[in-house]
């Protein structure tokens, strides 16, 4: 007798209770396996800083227990199909357990409850659908901001997936990555296309643009992505000058890093920027295809990741988050997944 038969057998028997839950249920499994030792980053005998997690590409990644229902109606009907990252860009957390990935190529934002074991998709409820869905960021007053490319303009929901409103459309040409100040909460963005970053109030009011095309000190040649440390700096991958730009809390330009190479230390074409409880700062360089890794004072610590599809490697990564546990999400978006690793902090006398 087959799984199948026997799951509608004890429907028809009326014993759906407890041979349900026994023959049909299955606990959940965790949804990154125990880590790899050999993947760590510098290797031995330094200290590792970097560690090898895993990754998610799929819905069905989340491991989630089998509902007794839901094994039923597999049962009788088949397995839906899981859902696929087709092109993830950027992402986010919301500081707890929610992974929130930028998909430009399935046109949604894909949500992964890695508490919960849910998967979702969000979609504005409106007349404007998702073009170019490329940036997210997670508002600490409880909001999700994507940025759409094409259709210059951000997207709100609020913090379970139900659009509440826009931000930018006729300011923005064409946004990318986001950042918000939780302090604030004014809306940092990245206008490629303007070479500018520029910067909304909670509410959606234009505060004040930042630079313009060129290649001095505060000027941009596309600008793709931006971060905010805890003393409220700035910082931006100004993507064809090579170089990331870092502005003062009161938005002044004071250092820039980096130059044009096609070795660590220098930049490719730098996208994704985050940064760690110690405010360690990580840029995304999808040519070289790494992340470089740079102290405070923005001395090149250390690097890791290679061209490739094997744990560890990317192909041609985009965006980068770290959440509050030093937890490192990556979009290797040609690799069609989110490359997990976690931030080691040095281990106290």
């Amino acid at each position: 007798m087959t799984g199948r038969d026997t799951c509608w057998r004890w429907i028809a028997t009326g014993c759906l209770g407890a041979l349900v839950l026994a023959g049909c249920a299955s606990p959940a499994r965790p949804v990154f396996e125990a880590r790899d030792a050999a993947l760590v980053w510098p290797k031995p005998p330094r200290q590792a800083r970097i560690a090898y997690v895993g990754q998610i590409s799929l819905s069905t990644d989340l491991k989630s227990p089998t509902d007794p229902f839901a094994a039923i109606s597999a049962a009788a009907f088949g397995k839906p199909s899981a859902k696929a990252l087709l092109t993830p860009f950027g992402l986010c957390t919301d500081g707890g357990e929610r992974l929130f990935v930028a998909d430009p190529g399935a046109q949604v934002v894909h949500v992964f409850d890695l508490k919960r074991r849910k998967y979702e998709q969000w979609r504005p409820g409106g007349s404007v659908p998702f073009t170019q869905p490329v940036g997210v960021a997670w508002d600490p007053a409880g909001r999700v901001i994507v940025s759409d490319s094409t259709s210059g303009r951000l997207f709100v929901f609020n913090d379970r997936g139900k659009s509440v409103g826009e931000i930018g459309f006729g300011v923005l040409k064409r946004p990318a990555g986001i950042a918000i100040d939780p302090a604030s909460h004014r809306v940092f963005v990245a206008d490629v296309s303007a070479h500018q970053v520029v910067v909304f109030s909670a509410d959606g009011a234009l505060l004040t643009r930042l630079g313009q095309r060129g290649a001095s000190r505060g000027e941009f040649n596309f600008p793709t992505n931006v971060a905010i440390d805890r003393q409220g700096y700035l910082y931006v991958t100004d993507e064809l000058n090579f170089r990331v730009q870092t502005f003062s809390p009161d938005l002044k330009p004071v250092r820039t890093l980096g130059q044009q190479g096609d070795a660590p230390g220098y930049f490719g074409q730098p996208k994704g920027i985050a940064l760690d409880s110690d405010d360690h700062l990580y840029v995304v360089d999808a040519r070289q295809e790494m992340v470089q890794l740079f102290d405070v004072g923005k001395r090149l610590l250390l690097f890791f990741g290679s061209e490739g599809h094997a744990p560890g490697q990317f192909w041609l990564p985009a965006g980068i988050c770290i959440d509050p546990h030093n937890r490192i999400w990556i979009a290797d978006a040609y690799n069609r997944r989110v490359c997990v690793f976690d931030y080691l902090p040095e281990k106290q006398p």
